[in-house]
């Protein structure tokens, strides 16, 4: 793997185990390794830039936030994609029917109409606890990058009803993001291989949902957790140990990444 030049990691799952919530100190060295190599390394996530968190000791070449729809680095934008407003105030009608709340994500906010149980514990996956807001009819209205939303798979014709650029993607059975018909981490990838003047085969990307399906598509070798859905470890290149195991960094040692 001596052509790996950028590598693309999801955070829940990958990165941070989401039953301790936490980062192991062998995944912080692994990071730190990667770098001191002269890889670029990536966060690519479903998570809003305010939400995603920080790494001892590690700074990202490059942020994909809402599963690629808004992608920066320290220096600029480098790839923007928000959903079309007319979607926006569509899928909130149609939660509404189903009975449920809704967050709508913005560059700057991640605010709810109210919430319930699902949604609580979707947002307690990055640390973060809903924050209902008078403000959302307002925001609602402005450039939304992604709405988060509880519910379950036979909800998501009903979601999508009369919605014409937007999809469901989806890592939990619990809730969904909903993002731009065209975003997609795969698609946030491309824009970042082209920003940095890289080849598909010369980028990595490690994941272990469903939304990760994409991006393992977007790069040469696509490596799936041993935690990861079914559907990803199908798809994937190769694969590595849990992630409440360190799996990526003995993936990277075997493979002289590191």
């Amino acid at each position: 793997m001596k052509n790996i030049k950028i590598i693309f990691f999801d955070i829940d799952g990958t990165l941070i185990d989401v039953d301790t919530k936490k980062v192991t100190p062998k995944m912080l060295e692994t990071l730190r390794r990667l770098k001191e190599k002269g890889i670029i390394i990536c966060i690519a996530t479903g998570r809003a830039p305010m939400a995603v968190p920080t790494f001892e000791g590690v700074e990202f070449d490059a942020i994909l936030t809402y599963n690629g729809s808004y992608c920066f680095n320290q220096k600029e934008i480098i790839y923007s994609n928000p959903l079309e407003q007319d979607d926006v105030q569509k899928m909130i009608q149609n939660a509404a029917v189903l009975g449920r709340p809704v967050s709508v994500a913005t560059k700057d906010q991640l605010i709810s109409n109210g919430t319930d149980e699902d949604l609580d514990q979707y947002y307690a996956f990055g640390k973060q606890t809903v924050i209902i807001s008078d403000d959302f009819d307002r925001v609602s209205q402005g450039t939304v990058y992604q709405l988060l939303m509880s519910c379950r798979e036979s909800d998501f014709s009903t979601i999508l009803d009369g919605v014409h650029g937007a999809k469901i993607t989806s890592w939990w059975d619990r809730a969904v993001d909903i993002i731009p018909a065209t975003g997609g981490k795969g698609t946030g990838i491309a824009k970042v291989l082209k920003y940095y003047g890289f080849d598909q085969s010369e980028a990595l990307a490690f994941g272990d949902g469903n939304n990760d399906v994409e991006m393992f598509q977007a790069v040469g070798t696509g490596v799936a957790m041993e935690n990861a859905s079914e559907k990803l470890k199908a798809i994937a290149t190769d694969h590595c140990g849990h992630v409440a195991e360190d799996g990526i960094y003995y993936y990277c040692v075997e493979h002289g990444l590191i």
